[in-house]
């Protein structure tokens, strides 16, 4: 099959005349790290079977300097044609691998967050007799321009002048009437499902997703304008096996970006840009599949069309939410996300069609002819993530709860958000961390994340992380001298 995969790739190579080749891997943070390596060395060379050597010293949470000789060796099957690099001097592929330990080894490296944590996740759910399916809902924002020397709170100000004692989202807004005359201001928390021309983001939208199905092999099911202002945006695509979901998740990254890029804008994935309107999130739906059927359905199931396995399965996620925060929500802005009042979760519980549940059930549709789309939505995540980690850590969790049958509790129907604390406690629903930090520590203390992610990568990922977090905290904002300078 390799071999196949292999002759397949190069033919793909010499029928585009491929000059270049953008050699990909991702970072214990889930940033894609590339090496352009020429086409020969694909066509007439090795690179496929014996890989390209690289410093892994001076890539995040890979290793120390006195090991730093590693081993990419790229996946045949992720190979895919750039198509805004159509010059001679320019034109180029980019393909996807995994990390290996140099001097021959044959398996791939503890510090690979795809080659070693998300296969290993697979083969675990193999061993269970499962194939779990993931779709992520990945919004993010394109921006006209962002000046970190120049923010305001008032979305309303000039970008040409305005207020000196607030800080917030971007001076430049790509839909504000500064930047097309004449034209709508979108306000905040009021943009979902509109249209042109208040939406000024509809052409790049079918744009990237044009090119995400011709190139990548993506199957879009729809794209929107998202809730926030300033071109919050979602592009969805059809679910897969967690490997191909992970890497189908860097693709539409880099697709997103580079032609962001080539429109004059910026595309961030960042979770919180924006002061006073919604975050960016990525919601994760989970299916687990056993011989070609979806076990998570049963027709009848009253309350949403679900299988015991998939109750059991919720348990898991509620047992590890609060540790898989952290994989889930990794940085310091992730947490300014995670607060009441804009459609992201911060309770521990679960619920059918309910926004406010960290796990959804969708109940758009009923009935058997609908039995391959029953799913959970996992709604704490945001796009900042690595994905294979990810993917993985929520897999194995919910597996756990599959395996020893944990119960997920009575579903919440209720927008939680408007609970009264005493009603909570009676309820027992817990809160998500409320800072990087506390997810950090919940992390440390749960040995199915550490089994899941493996003793580097969680030890690495700790540390990493925990930096960030001390950094944070002793960086003085301009916020803090706005508010305490006449102290």
């Amino acid at each position: 099959m390799k071999e196949e995969a292999v002759k397949k790739a190069i033919e793909i190579l010499e029928k585009n005349r491929v000059r270049w080749v953008h050699s990909t891997f991702v970072d214990i943070r889930g940033l894609m790290q590339d090496v352009v390596v020429p086409a020969r060395a694909y066509v007439e060379g090795d690179a496929f079977t014996h890989g390209i050597g690289f410093d892994g010293s001076s890539v995040r949470g890979f290793k120390p300097i006195d090991e730093s000789d590693m081993v990419l060796k790229p996946d045949p099957e992720t190979l895919a044609i750039i198509p805004w690099t159509q010059d001679d001097a320019q034109r180029s592929a980019i393909v996807i691998g995994d990390i290996y330990e140099a001097y021959g080894s044959t398996e791939p490296s503890e510090v690979c967050p795809r080659g070693y944590v998300a296969k290993r996740a697979v083969k675990e759910a193999e061993a269970m007799g499962y194939t779990g399916c993931f779709g992520p809902e990945l919004e993010y924002f394109v921006f006209s321009s962002i000046d970190p020397t120049k923010l305001v709170w008032d979305p309303w100000v000039s970008p040409n002048g305005g207020r000196g004692d607030s800080w917030g989202p971007p001076r430049v807004l790509p839909e504000s009437p500064e930047i097309k005359p004449g034209g709508y201001f979108l306000r905040p928390k009021e943009a979902y499902f509109r249209p042109p021309p208040e939406d000024t983001t509809l052409e790049y939208r079918n744009e990237v997703a044009s090119i995400l199905e011709d190139y990548f092999g993506f199957r879009v099911e729809m794209h929107h304008h998202e809730v926030a202002t300033a071109g919050q945006l979602e592009i969805d695509f059809q679910y897969g096996e967690l490997v191909k979901t992970a890497d189908r998740t860097i693709y539409y990254k880099f697709v997103a970006k580079n032609v962001a890029k080539r429109h004059g804008m910026l595309a961030t994935f960042m979770p919180k840009p924006v002061y006073l309107d919604n975050a960016s999130g990525m919601h994760i739906h989970v299916s687990l599949w056993r011989d070609g059927r979806n076990v998570m359905y049963d027709e009848d199931d009253e309350y949403a069309e679900i299988s015991q396995t998939a109750r059991y399965f919720i348990g898991g996620l509620l047992e590890h939410a609060r540790a898989l925060t952290a994989i889930c929500c990794p940085t310091v802005n992730s947490y300014k996300r995670l607060v009441p009042g804009f459609e992201a979760p911060i309770y521990v519980m679960w619920s059918r069609r309910n926004r406010s549940a960290l796990v959804r059930i969708p109940v758009y549709f009923k009935g058997p002819e609908f039995a391959s789309v029953k799913r959970v939505e996992f709604r704490a995540a945001d796009p900042s993530c690595n994905p294979y980690l990810a993917f993985s850590c929520i897999l194995m969790a919910g597996l756990d709860g599959v395996r020893r049958k944990i119960d997920p509790g009575d579903p919440v129907d209720e927008n939680v958000y408007e609970l009264t604390p005493e009603r909570r406690r009676a309820l027992g629903i817990k809160e998500l961390p409320t800072t990087l930090k506390d997810a950090l520590e919940e992390m440390e203390s749960d040995e199915l994340i550490r089994r899941t992610l493996g003793d580097h990568l969680f030890d690495a990922f700790i540390e990493y992380k925990t930096n960030d977090w001390n950094q944070y905290c002793l960086y003085v904002t301009p916020w803090e001298i706005m508010k305490y300078l006449d102290y």
